[in-house]
């Protein structure tokens, strides 16, 4: 039976970034999986300092119990396929209220994800498409008050401008416990025009 020793991260809370073997980011996967691509050997090479280790059973020859130390980014053999380039991130709430950082884009105010609502900037009744760049979070007075208008309607101007994060952007909105070595891979392959300082 397999059992893991913390090293840097809680072991629950550790995800591996996943990439094909021409290093093309595909998504986060658990370590679970992670040891599954290396006891199969279809890990094509990896990056950063290992961030945990994995014991497993005893060896009957040697009495020595195997041991795999898991990279934060694993690249498997393969290619991903061509459709798979650069998804577009599912919309919902949880990644809407992410990438909008929990805040009322109408009021300013920082919410809980639960006294958050999804509004439509161009209302559904208006012919408004139910889309990213057509979505902000809104706290349930404000989403009230605004009704089916728009925001000039109501006289409610948008703090931001909605869009739709790159695949890059939702990876990182979609994990609150991204290592180090898995940030700055990431951070550099934002789109250049949203790339952080």
């Amino acid at each position: 039976m397999l059992g893991a020793i913390r090293t840097s991260n809680d072991i629950h809370t550790t995800r591996v970034l996943s990439l094909d073997s021409t290093g093309r980011i595909l998504d986060w996967m658990s370590w679970q999986d992670a040891v599954c691509l290396y006891v199969r050997g279809a890990v094509a090479w990896t990056l950063g300092d290992p961030c945990l280790t994995i014991h497993g059973g005893m060896n009957r020859e040697t009495g020595l119990q195997s041991q795999l130390d898991l990279h934060p980014i694993v690249a498997s053999r393969g290619h991903a396929r061509p459709g798979s380039y650069d998804p577009a991130p599912a919309l919902t709430n949880t990644a809407l209220f992410a990438r909008d950082r929990h805040l009322c884009l109408y009021c300013g105010q920082h919410f809980h994800k639960t006294q958050l609502t999804r509004d439509h900037v161009l209302p559904l009744s208006k012919r408004g498409l139910d889309e990213w760049e057509n979505v902000v979070s809104a706290c349930l007075s404000c989403n009230v008050k605004k009704g089916s208008r728009t925001p000039q309607q109501a006289g409610m101007p948008l703090l931001a401008v909605p869009y739709r994060p790159s695949w890059v952007e939702h990876l990182i909105l979609s994990n609150r416990n991204i290592l180090a070595d898995q940030m700055q891979f990431l951070v550099g392959h934002l789109p250049k025009h949203r790339r952080v300082s």
